[in-house]
């Protein structure tokens, strides 16, 4: 049985609102060129099912599988789907890396690596589910690299708060950085490495992305977690809430979120 590794996040709404925003254009446009109508994928950690939706489209009729250990969530994205009228999309409640071997032609995560203390077995696992001389392809981000503007000693706090806790569930908060070191350890062949970023410079995404941090900051199971770990008070946590908001108003905010991307062969 595979070991459980914490989730940062967890499941708030603040964070799952941030996953539903995403979609195969804005988090998986790398993996794109090489899809064909037809082919089988298997999404892991798939969340509230967006971007496997958008996949799902691109890839018909092909088969297509998401997976992801929460049963609420898979719950919700499997409404989602019904009422998108993807009823050829399975959604299931599994941790990935004790599925049998697969055929898969296609097995894409998002986000996922970064929250394992293993992801280079996670990787010969998604290796595993791909078909010889399937693509795996993985995208994650790099929290280290991030950048903003202007210089906001509470986003260094939030940083520096969300690193620590990282740290101590042994996860991967600089993920997007080792992508192709962790492909090639996994014995995945021919891959290749790419960046992409999300960029909030307007002042409707400034306040989107900021009001997400403000409320994981202090409601989600990060907060749980950074007090648990005694990393920081919910007075601390407060404050870096305030900061967010604060850096939001600025009409020269920007705030880039900087990824790795790999596409390999299994």
């Amino acid at each position: 049985m595979a070991t459980p590794d914490a989730y940062t996040h967890g499941h708030h709404d603040s964070v799952l609102r941030s996953h539903r925003w995403r979609t195969a254009e804005n988090s998986a446009a790398y993996l794109l060129p090489h899809l064909r109508r037809g082919m089988s994928l298997l999404d892991v950690g798939c969340g509230p099912g967006t971007i496997t939706f958008d996949l799902a489209r691109r890839v018909a009729p092909g088969r297509v599988v998401g997976v992801d250990l929460s049963a609420d969530v898979i719950e919700d994205a499997s409404r989602a789907a019904r009422a998108a009228g993807l009823d050829a999309v399975d959604l299931v409640v599994a941790d990935f890396r004790e599925l049998d071997r697969g055929t898969f032609d296609v097995v894409h995560a998002h986000q996922v690596l970064q929250h394992m203390s293993d992801p280079v077995g996670a990787l010969r696992a998604m290796g595993r589910l791909a078909r010889p001389g399937g693509v795996v392809a993985v995208r994650d981000s790099d929290y280290p690299a991030m950048l903003w503007a202007p210089a906001s000693d509470g986003l260094e706090r939030w940083r520096g708060i969300y690193l620590a806790v990282t740290r101590r569930n042994r996860a991967h908060a600089d993920a997007g950085r080792h992508l192709l070191g962790w492909a090639h350890r996994a014995g995945l062949s021919g891959a290749s490495y790419t960046t992409s970023t999300w960029t909030y410079a307007t002042r409707a995404d400034r306040t989107w992305w900021a009001e997400l941090w403000a409320e994981r900051i202090t409601a989600s199971a990060l907060a749980v977690q950074a007090v648990d770990y005694d990393i920081a008070t919910e007075a601390e946590l407060a404050d870096v809430a305030r900061s967010w908001r604060e850096w939001a108003a600025e009409p020269d905010g920007v705030f880039v979120v900087v990824h790795g991307e790999v596409v390999a062969r299994a």
